[in-house]
């Protein structure tokens, strides 16, 4: 079904991966009051400080959770896919405490609080699968920090790589053989605390190797149980849902 004509179906194929639900649930659901609108590449969608009334749905394109030091250096913390709801957490934290940043154009659906508030209370299923996405992203950040604290760059810009592939296989964007690559290398170095210079480096090298084929916005991986290797890629920490 077309996200931009039916911009909920792809929450509700994330809500089904994440928990059984039933089509009484799929029917509340499709029925959540929403508005949607677009935002290009480099827009903000949350800024920290901000005091959210609704909550994000990321319909098409992708987008990155970062935070920003004193001095203006940017930690880029987690990417996202369609079918993520990029600030779930405003159900109960009434003020953002990072950005939310369009890498490409983006579609976005907006839900009001109270009417996702009212849907977890009776929809149980549903509460149940956005507190299992809650976990898996904190599952996700936990890796992320041992990604960039304790890996070599080479292994730091594979298991990123990885974990945007498998991301986005799970939500039907592409496979193994041919996925959009939406970052820049300096949106890959701030994700993994290198400079770009170096993240060009490593994915020349990683090429050289046969594990990966670019091309402009394209990446193909040549040897996905070898890529994997080089990452010490274990995809457990996604939970088989994200």
């Amino acid at each position: 079904m077309d996200s931009r004509n039916f911009p909920l179906e792809a929450l509700i194929a994330k809500v089904q991966r994440l928990s059984p639900v039933d089509d009484e649930d799929i029917a509340a659901l499709r029925s959540l009051s929403h508005r949607t609108d677009r935002r290009r590449s480099q827009q903000y969608i949350v800024r920290e400080g901000d005091k959210p009334t609704e909550c994000c749905l990321l319909v098409d394109g992708y987008a990155a959770r970062s935070k920003l030091s004193a001095e203006g250096g940017r930690q880029i913390v987690s990417f996202h896919v369609s079918g993520d709801m990029l600030d779930l957490q405003h159900l109960f934290l009434d003020r953002a405490d990072h950005f939310v940043q369009a890498m490409t154009d983006v579609t976005l659906a907006w839900i009001p609080m109270p009417a996702l508030r009212e849907l977890i209370s009776n929809r149980p299923r549903v509460g149940t699968a956005f507190w299992r996405d809650a976990l898996i992203d904190a599952s996700i950040f936990r890796e992320w920090v041992l990604n960039v604290g304790r890996r070599d760059a080479k292994t730091r810009i594979a298991h990123m790589l990885c974990e945007f592939i498998t991301r986005s296989e799970a939500a039907g964007l592409g496979s193994v053989e041919s996925m959009r690559l939406p970052f820049t290398q300096e949106q890959i170095g701030d994700a993994t605390g290198l400079t770009a210079v170096h993240v060009n480096r490593m994915l020349r090298e990683l090429t050289e190797e046969g594990l990966i084929r670019r091309s402009p916005g394209m990446l193909q991986v040549r040897d996905w149980s070898g890529f994997r290797r080089v990452a010490a890629f274990d995809a457990a920490y996604l939970h088989a849902a994200a």
